[in-house]
């Protein structure tokens, strides 16, 4: 998807981070069989199951959302010029990312494709591109070149996506600088580069201009968010007027969530036991929002993503869910992230699966584990296909996995 790479460092001399090759021979990124949402559109083309229809201004956009299930309401629009079709980028001309749980879809009008990131439940974070341009068979097509920018520390060394942030500067002589966001991050230093929508939106750096001539010494003065762009950015071509802010701050978590979990399957089938038990730790701290920025006061959006997010499920008989939003003062109601039913931990050995569950449980504050853990056993399969009920911390703390065992 083609956001600038801040670190160049081996991952063999960082802690933290994968510190084998993609292409080890237990992982073979670059070359093993793949089955994922892109290659069921793939298959679905070649059959004539599916036609995707070309606009003249959009291209291919809104047929390729339509296809992953990729609602126009997740739209969030950047301008920082980071993305190997950094040329046709400005701050009128924004690119635009779209996303569910397993897919986003990067558009730049007049660009040469459509980006399109999808998890796969083995490999993690893949990267394909389809032409902008009409043709009888279109096909998506795989493109490692993103790993330029979608490989390095910032991503635990493995390939995965990333919302970076990048400071005004006071003319293009002047080194760019930015750095990687997620939901730890004090607002004041999120989304430099980006446009943020919104009824009610923190203060931050979106929707700053990125060269200010005028800068004073203490930094760039906060600009107010405005409910929608109509009126502030050429809209043709975009389906949607917002760059919302829950969309953001949802992006930000699960760009870093992915991440964390595809180093975790990498490090498992690479066999190193340390390794693991990090990985496998950093990953239940996470999905349980540890050191969760909060919020400065009640955050709402405009566009509508907040509602179909949350109307996305899955509900236990009481309707409770892990995509409840609270947007006071923390971003979800419930304090386990709802990317545990995503392909990337789904994908996961179930022993792997269990133990960071265990972890996360462990974590959680007494009142908060006993809700998340009546939801989990009710809508996480195949977890949920366990003895009835099941008592996560009862389980074993011992798991195999291949060669691997995680110990507590």
């Amino acid at each position: 998807m083609g956001l600038l790479a801040l670190a160049t460092a081996t991952a063999g001399q960082r802690v933290g981070a994968f510190g084998a090759s993609r292409d080890h021979e237990a992982i073979q990124y670059s070359t093993a069989p793949v089955t994922n949402a892109v290659t069921v559109i793939n298959e679905r083309l070649q059959r004539g199951d599916l036609a995707l229809t070309f606009e003249p201004v959009s291209g291919y956009l809104g047929a390729v959302l339509a296809a992953f299930g990729v609602p126009i309401e997740s739209q969030v629009l950047v301008y920082s010029q980071t993305s190997f079709q950094a040329r046709r980028i400005s701050e009128n001309n924004p690119r635009a990312v779209y996303f569910n749980d397993s897919v986003a879809v990067g558009f730049v009008r007049g660009g040469d494709i459509l980006e399109i990131a999808v998890q796969d439940p083995r490999q993690g974070m893949l990267f394909y591109t389809i032409p902008q341009a009409p043709a009888a068979a279109p096909v998506l097509t795989r493109n490692d070149k993103c790993l330029s920018c979608h490989l390095s520390w910032d991503t635990r060394a493995v390939p995965g996506p990333f919302v970076l942030t990048v400071f005004p500067r006071k003319s293009d002589a002047d080194y760019a600088n930015g750095f990687q966001v997620d939901h730890r991050s004090p607002f004041a230093d999120r989304w430099g580069g980006w446009y943020v929508t919104g009824a009610r939106v923190p203060t931050s750096m979106g929707n700053l201009r990125l060269l200010q001539p005028k800068m004073a010494a203490s930094g760039p003065r906060p600009v107010a968010a405005k409910a929608s762009l109509d009126g502030v950015v050429d809209l043709k071509g975009y389906p949607s007027a917002f760059s919302d802010v829950v969309a953001l701050m949802v992006l930000e978590h699960q760009t870093h969530a992915t991440n964390l979990m595809t180093r975790a399957g990498w490090e498992t089938r690479a066999g190193d036991p340390a390794q693991v038990r990090e990985a496998v730790d950093e990953l239940a701290d996470y999905l349980t929002f540890k050191d969760e920025a909060t919020l400065p006061h009640p955050i709402k959006g405009t566009s509508g993503f907040t509602e179909w997010f949350a109307a996305m499920g899955p509900k236990d008989t009481v309707g409770r869910s892990l995509r409840q939003f609270d947007l006071t003062t923390r971003m979800m109601r419930y304090p386990l992230s709802y990317m545990i039913y995503s392909a990337g931990f789904t994908g996961l050995p179930e022993a792997v699966q269990q133990a960071v569950l265990l972890r996360a449980f462990d974590k959680l504050a007494a009142g908060d584990r006993a809700v998340v853990k009546e939801i989990v056993r009710e809508t996480l399969r195949p977890l949920s296909l366990m003895a009835d009920p099941v008592d996560f911390r009862a389980q074993p703390r011992e798991f195999l996995v291949g060669p691997v065992f995680i110990r507590e």
